[in-house]
């Protein structure tokens, strides 16, 4: 496959020693394997962990500080230390690079996600290449993104990348636990491969706020809306440049891409089920037409109840008769006029399929 543009995810404990300081070396080596995949023209986004663990390394905070608190002061300091680590590194190439700090909320609207698109999208037409990362230093923590796994897999996704690679420090997914030598990296994962949970450990990283439950959780959201996602070791000298240009046989797992076509509002409101305003319940027959092979919008026929409050155009989460998540969509109308509208037939849809995403 020819990659024309990707994002590459850079996980904490890529960039940072056992003691919390960065891993300059290791920083500088993938920046090298950046500026090889320029020189074969592949636009690289990346979205960069590190920032609160530099942060750290620079700083001897003697009070007790509440974890909201922390992060913001060491996120402050440590998101200046690494672009600054990045600028210098990229300017022996001659190339260009980008701060891009952003927030949860600036994905729960199209019109902000559209915004941050087309700042992006001009970057990479200027050659200068993004950095980007959560604002720790503003967000709270019910705002936050899971990890930066979750802004990811949201950055893939707005920005049309054909693949996105998540480098962690183990090899990729394993059929066991990484710590036993019997256990071999799953190398191919597609629509067809079975629940995974029983393979995937819960812990979480040194520093990062994520596992590999939440990759592979993006993994298969991001490839389901056709874009490849690899999860590899980014401590191995030239992943990089051994994923992306043409390496055979490189230990890594590859969650293979949907070949059917989403739109970019779909791609959106697949990911936006963190920014819902509401609640819809719906009937098995509801159920059983959305999740049938038929193209079918919801109809207010089959919505028996609604919690929360919304206007139209607004994200909302659909839950059937159980209250298990079956998907996401765009609400036609506000809450109150919905409401009215509960069980009614001969009425305009309350989610057109346009606008609708259920869950696989």
């Amino acid at each position: 496959m020819k990659y024309k543009r990707v994002a590459v995810k850079i996980g904490s404990n890529v960039l940072t020693r056992k003691d919390g300081t960065v891993d300059i070396t290791r920083l500088s080596a993938l920046v090298d394997q950046v500026a090889e995949l320029r020189k074969k023209e592949i636009e690289v986004i990346l979205i960069s962990s590190g920032a609160v663990a530099s942060g750290k390394s620079e700083l001897k905070v003697t009070r007790k500080m509440d974890a909201v608190s922390s992060r913001q002061l060491y996120s402050a300091v440590g998101q200046a230390k690494l672009i600054n680590r990045y600028y210098e590194l990229f300017r022996e190439y001659g190339i260009v690079c980008g701060q891009v700090l952003t927030t949860k909320e600036n994905f729960s609207t199209r019109y902000h996600y559209l915004n941050q698109k087309n700042c992006m999208s001009v970057m990479l037409e200027a050659g200068v290449i993004p950095i980007v990362n959560e604002n720790d230093t503003i967000s709270i923590t019910e705002l936050m993104f899971t990890d930066n796994d979750e802004l990811s897999g949201l950055i893939a996704t707005m920005m049309d990348t054909d693949a996105l690679i998540i480098l962690s420090n183990i090899d990729g997914i394993y059929n066991g636990h990484p710590d036993n030598p019997e256990a071999t990296v799953i190398r191919q994962i597609d629509s067809a491969t079975r629940n995974l949970d029983e393979y995937i450990t819960t812990s979480k990283s040194s520093f990062g706020r994520g596992g590999m439950q939440t990759k592979c959780n993006i993994a298969r959201k991001v490839a389901k809306e056709g874009i490849e996602v690899i999860i590899a070791n980014g401590k191995r000298d030239g992943i990089l440049s051994d994923l992306l240009l043409g390496k055979k046989d490189v230990v890594c797992t590859r969650f293979i891409p949907s070949e059917k076509s989403v739109s970019g509002v779909k791609k959106w409101i697949a990911h936006s089920d963190s920014f819902a305003k509401g609640a819809v319940y719906v009937n098995n027959g509801a159920v059983e037409a959305l999740t049938g092979e038929r193209v079918s919008s919801l109809l207010f026929v089959g919505i028996t109840r609604i919690t929360g409050e919304f206007k139209k155009n607004d994200i909302v989460n659909l839950f059937d008769e159980k209250g298990e998540h079956i998907g996401v969509g765009q609400a036609s109308v506000s809450n109150e006029q919905a409401a009215e509208l509960i069980g009614k037939h001969n009425a305009k849809p309350f989610i057109h399929y346009d606008y609708l995403c259920i869950n696989s």
